[in-house]
C-alpha cells in the first residue's frame, strides 16, 4: 500500500496513546507471517528446479519411441514388398490360363453363333423362296439380331458373305411382297381367299425390314388406287367447279368399300390416313387449275357451294384423324357481339361468362389431348389443306356481301320509323340493332368459309357499311335555313326543333352510341376468329370516331334547337322598357318564358340520354345561354337602376333555373360541378349588372374591377346604358382610357370543366385608381359592387328588402328619399 494508506492503517489500529501497548504482539505477528512466506517461495523453486529435469526425461523417451515405431513401419514395408513379388510369382500361370479360357469361350460363341446365322440365312432363304411371310418375318428378326453380333467382324470374309446373301435375300422378300401387294385392289383377292391371309403376313415381313421398304410401299398403294381417281376428274366432263362434291364422295366410297380390305394393314401404318393426304394434296392442284383456268369469274353460288363442301370434308377428315373444335368456339365468339345492347353487365354475368369459356377450354384441351393419344395423326391439320386453294378467288364473294349489306342497310333506313317501342330500355332505332343482326349472320357465313384475307377484305366491308350508316344518321339530324328567305328573315342558319325532333336528335346519339360499342365487341370478335396474320389490322377506331362525331354533332344540334326556341324571349327581354321601370318586382315574362321552354324539353331528354351525354349536353346549354344573355344585355336601349336591379333579379333567376335542369331531367350524379360551370358563365352578366348599378364617380373603377378584360367599346355601350350624354361620356371614357381598360390580373387556370367555356376572370388584390386621384383598394369596390346585387330573393318582398338594404350606402337613387325622411 501507499505512504497515505499505511498511515491510516496505524492511526486505525492504534487509534489512542493507550492502545501503543499492543504494538509488540502486533510485530512478532507480522514478522511470523513473513518468514511463513519465505518458506512457501523456497519450496516452490525447489519444485520447479525438480520439474523441468523431469520433462527433459520424458522428452528423451519420447524420441526414442518415434524412432523405434519408424523403424518397424521400414521393416513391414520391405516384408510386404517381398510378399507382393511372391505372389505374382505364384499368379503368373493362372492369369495365362484365365486369358486362354476366355478367349476359348469367345471362340465358341461366336462360331456358335456363327453356326447359327449360316442356318437361319438358309432358312430365310428357303422361306423367301416359297413366300413363307409368317416364318419369313420372325427369321427375319433373328437373323437380324444374330447379325449385330458380328459388327465387329465386317472384314472376315466369311462373315461379309452371309451378309451380302441376306442382303439379297431382303432384296428378295422385298421383290416379291411387292408383286403381291400390286394384285391388291385389281378383284383377285376375292378370287383367291388366301390372298388377304397370305398379304396380312406379309406386312409382318414389312415391318421386319426397314422402314424405307414401308414407307415405299404405303406411297405405292396410295398412288395406285389414286391412279384412277386422277384419270377420272381430269377429263373435260368431271374437271368442273360444281363437280367438287362428287370428289370427295368418290374418296369415302372407296374408305367404305375397301374397309374390310385394308384391314391387313397394321394399324400403326395408318394407311387410310395416308391415303387422304395424297388425295388433298391431288384435288388441290386440280382445282388450282381449275380456278386459275376460268377465263371469267367464277359464279358465286357455284364458288360457295364447291368451298363449303370442302370445308366440310376437312371437317370430316379432321375429325376422323384429329380435329378440333375451333368452329363451335367462333360461334360462341360471334354470339357475344351485342349481347350487351347499351346497358351495364353485372360482375355475375361477366364471372358466369368467363367461367363458362374457362370450362370450354378446358374441355376442348381434354379432348385435343385424348385425341394426340389416340389418334397418329393429331400433328397434320386438314383444315384448309384443300379450302385455301379458294382463298385467292373469292373477291366476287366480298363483292357480294357488300351489295347485300348495302342493300339491307338502304332499306333499313327508309323503314325506319325513327321511333322506338314504348317500355323500351335501351331507346336505341331498330335499323341500328337489325344492322348489326344482319353483319353478324355475314360473319357467320365467312367464318365458316374462311379466315384468312376474305375475312379480312369482309371486315373492311363492315367498316364502310357502318360509316354510311353513321352518314345516315348525320343526315337525318335538323339541319339550319337556307336560301334567300331564310337570309332574308335572319333565320339563315338557325335551326328549330320541335320536340319530336328533339326525340330523334336523342334516339340518334343513343344509336350512335349503340354502334360504336357494338363495333368494338364485332372488332374483338373479328380478332379473335381471323389469322393472327391479320389480327392485327382488325381495327374499329375509324368508325368509332364517325359515330363519335355524330354524338357530338346530334347534341350541338340540340342546343341550338334550344337556342332558337329562346329567340322570342330573347327579343322580348329587348323590349322590356328597363329605362322607365319603376319598381322591382317578380322575375319577368322573359324569364318565365325559358323556364317553360326548359321544362318541357329537360325531363324528356334527361330519361332519354345517358348521364355522360346529358351532361355534355347541359354544359353546352350553358356556355351557349350564358354569353347570350350577356349579349342580350347590350342590345336593350336603356336601364335605369330600377330597371338594372330588376335585370339583376332575372339573371339570378336563369341562374336558378339552369342550376334546377339536372334535377329537372332526373340526373344529379354531376350536378357539383355543373353548378359551378353555370355560376360561372352567369357570373358575367352579374358583373355586367352590377356596373351599370354603380354610380356615375366609380363606373370605371367598376367596370375594371369586374370585367377587367373589357374593351372600350364595350364600355362607352355602358354609359349609352346608363343613359349618359355624349358630352358626358367623354370625360368618363377619356379617364377610362387614360388608365386602362383593365387590371392586372394572376395566371390562375380556371377549374375543370366538360367544355371550354369563357370564365369570370379573377383579378388581384391591388389599389385601383379612382377620379379622385387617390389610390382605393380593390377589395371596397368588390364589396360596394356586391351590395349591389343582393337582391337574388325568392319573393317580391325579400327582394325589396334586399334592395332597400344595398339603397344605404348609395349617396343618390329611388330609394334613398326612404332614409333621408
Amino acid at each position: 500500500m501507499d505512504k497515505s494508506s499505511a498511515l491510516e492503517y496505524i492511526n486505525q489500529m492504534f487509534p489512542t496513546e493507550a492502545s501503543l501497548s499492543g504494538v509488540e504482539p502486533l510485530m512478532q505477528k507480522i514478522h511470523s507471517e513473513i518468514r511463513r512466506v519465505d518458506a512457501g517461495i523456497l519450496a516452490a523453486v525447489r519444485q520447479q528446479s525438480n520439474s523441468g529435469t523431469k520433462a527433459k526425461e520424458d522428452l528423451a523417451a519420447a524420441t526414442r519411441a518415434v524412432e523405434e515405431l519408424m523403424y518397424k513401419i521400414r521393416e513391414i514395408k520391405t516384408k510386404a514388398e517381398q510378399s507382393e513379388t511372391m505372389v505374382q510369382e505364384i499368379c503368373r500361370d493362372i492369369k495365362k490360363l484365365d486369358f486362354a479360357k476366355k478367349h476359348i469361350t469367345t471362340t465358341i460363341t461366336a462360331l456358335h453363333r456363327l453356326t447359327m446365322l449360316v442356318s437361319a440365312v438358309e432358312q430365310l432363304q428357303v422361306m423367301a423362296s416359297k413366300r413363307q411371310y409368317k416364318e419369313a418375318a420372325a427369321q427375319l428378326e433373328a437373323v437380324n439380331q444374330l447379325c449385330s453380333h458380328f459388327e465387329a467382324y465386317r472384314d472376315v470374309p466369311k462373315i461379309t458373305e452371309l451378309r451380302e446373301k441376306f442382303k439379297n435375300i431382303k432384296q428378295i422378300l422385298k421383290s416379291h411382297v411387292f408383286s403381291d401387294f400390286s394384285s391388291l385392289g385389281t378383284g383377285k383377292e376375292s378370287e383367291e381367299s388366301n390372298l388377304l391371309q397370305q398379304l396380312s403376313e406379309a406386312c409382318l415381313v414389312v415391318d421386319a425390314l426397314e422402314a424405307s421398304v414401308r414407307e415405299e410401299l404405303v406411297n405405292n398403294f396410295c398412288s395406285r388406287e389414286l391412279t384412277s381417281y386422277e384419270q377420272i376428274f381430269e377429263g373435260a366432263e368431271l374437271a368442273k367447279l360444281d363437280k367438287t362434291e362428287r370428289r370427295y364422295a368418290w374418296i369415302k366410297r372407296r374408305m367404305r368399300t375397301n374397309e374390310e380390305i385394308w384391314k391387313i394393314f397394321p394399324s400403326s401404318w395408318h394407311v387410310s390416313y395416308r391415303l387422304c393426304i395424297q388425295f388433298c394434296k391431288k384435288t388441290r392442284k386440280q382445282l388450282e387449275d381449275i380456278l386459275n383456268n376460268q377465263k371469267e369469274k367464277p359464279d358465286v353460288g357455284t364458288l360457295l357451294m364447291a368451298l363449303q363442301r370442302t370445308l366440310e370434308f376437312e371437317d370430316e377428315l379432321a375429325e376422323k384423324f384429329g380435329g378440333g373444335t375451333r368452329g363451335r368456339e367462333v360461334g360462341n365468339e360471334i354470339e357475344e357481339i351485342g349481347r350487351g345492347e347499351n346497358t351495364t353487365q353485372s360482375a355475375s354475368d361477366i364471372r358466369k361468362k368467363y367461367e363458362k369459356k374457362l370450362a370450354a377450354h378446358q374441355g376442348n384441351a381434354t379432348e385435343e389431348k385424348d385425341k394426340e393419344l389416340s389418334v397418329p395423326g393429331a400433328g397434320f391439320n386438314f383444315r384448309g389443306i384443300i379450302s385455301s386453294c379458294f382463298e385467292p378467288h373469292l373477291t366476287v364473294y366480298t363483292e357480294l356481301e357488300e351489295k347485300t349489306l348495302m342493300e339491307n342497310l338502304e332499306k333499313l333506313v327508309q323503314e325506319e320509323t325513327w321511333d322506338v317501342e314504348e317500355g323500351s330500355q335501351n331507346n336505341v332505332l331498330s335499323s341500328s340493332m337489325q344492322l348489326f343482326l344482319i353483319i353478324k349472320r355475314s360473319l357467320k357465313r365467312c367464318s365458316a368459309l374462311t379466315k384468312n384475307q376474305t375475312l379480312f377484305n369482309l371486315f373492311k366491308v363492315f367498316q364502310r357499311i357502318l360509316k354510311a350508316y353513321a352518314t345516315k344518321l348525320f343526315i337525318r339530324l335538323p339541319k339550319g335555313g337556307t336560301g334567300i328567305v331564310a337570309a332574308a328573315t335572319g333565320m339563315d342558319g338557325q335551326i328549330k326543333t320541335s320536340d319530336r325532333d328533339e326525340r330523334v336528335i336523342c334516339y340518334i346519339v343513343n344509336s350512335a352510341e349503340y354502334c360504336t360499342n357494338t363495333s368494338g365487341e364485332l372488332a374483338e370478335s373479328v380478332s379473335k376468329i381471323i389469322d393472327s396474320q391479320f389480327a392485327d389490322g382488325v381495327d374499329m377506331s375509324e368508325v368509332q370516331d364517325e359515330f363519335s362525331a355524330v354524338i357530338t354533332r346530334a347534341l350541338v344540334t340540340l342546343v341550338h334547337g334550344l337556342e332558337t326556341k329562346f329567340d322570342n324571349e330573347m327579343a322580348a327581354m329587348t323590349r322590356v322598357p328597363w329605362g322607365t321601370l319603376e319598381s322591382v318586382g317578380d322575375q319577368s315574362e322573359y324569364v318565365n318564358g325559358i323556364n317553360m321552354i326548359l321544362a318541357s324539353s329537360i325531363p324528356i331528354l334527361g330519361s332519354l340520354l345517358s348521364p355522360i351525354y346529358f351532361q355534355f349536353f347541359l354544359d353546352k346549354l350553358a356556355s351557349s345561354l350564358g354569353p347570350r344573355f350577356y349579349a342580350n344585355i347590350f342590345k336593350c336601349k336603356q336601364i335605369s337602376e330600377t330597371g338594372a336591379q330588376q335585370m339583376l333579379l332575372d339573371t339570378q333567376a336563369v341562374k336558378t333555373i339552369l342550376l334546377d335542369i339536372p334535377s329537372l331531367g332526373h340526373q344529379t350524379s354531376r350536378a357539383a360541378s355543373y353548378a359551378k360551370f353555370v355560376s360561372r358563365e352567369m357570373s358575367k352578366a352579374e358583373a355586367l349588372l352590377k356596373v351599370i348599378l354603380s354610380p356615375i364617380d366609380s363606373v370605371a373603377d367598376t367596370y375594371r374591377a369586374l370585367l377587367p378584360e373589357g374593351t372600350p367599346m364595350e364600355f362607352q355601350r355602358i354609359l349609352e346604358l346608363k343613359g349618359l350624354k355624349k358630352a358626358d361620356q367623354q370625360s368618363i371614357l377619356e379617364d377610362f382610357n387614360k388608365h386602362g381598360p383593365g387590371i392586372t390580373q394572376p395566371s390562375t387556370p380556371p377549374p375543370p370543366v366538360a367544355t371550354p367555356v369563357p370564365t369570370a376572370p379573377t383579378v388581384s388584390l391591388i389599389q385601383i385608381p379612382t377620379s379622385g386621384g387617390f389610390l382605393a383598394p380593390r377589395e371596397d369596390v368588390l364589396t360596394r359592387a356586391a351590395a349591389l346585387g343582393r337582391g337574388a330573393a325568392t319573393t317580391g318582398f325579400k327582394r325589396f328588402l334586399a334592395l332597400t338594404e344595398a339603397a344605404k350606402d348609395r349617396k343618390d337613387g329611388p330609394f334613398r328619399k326612404l332614409f333621408n325622411a
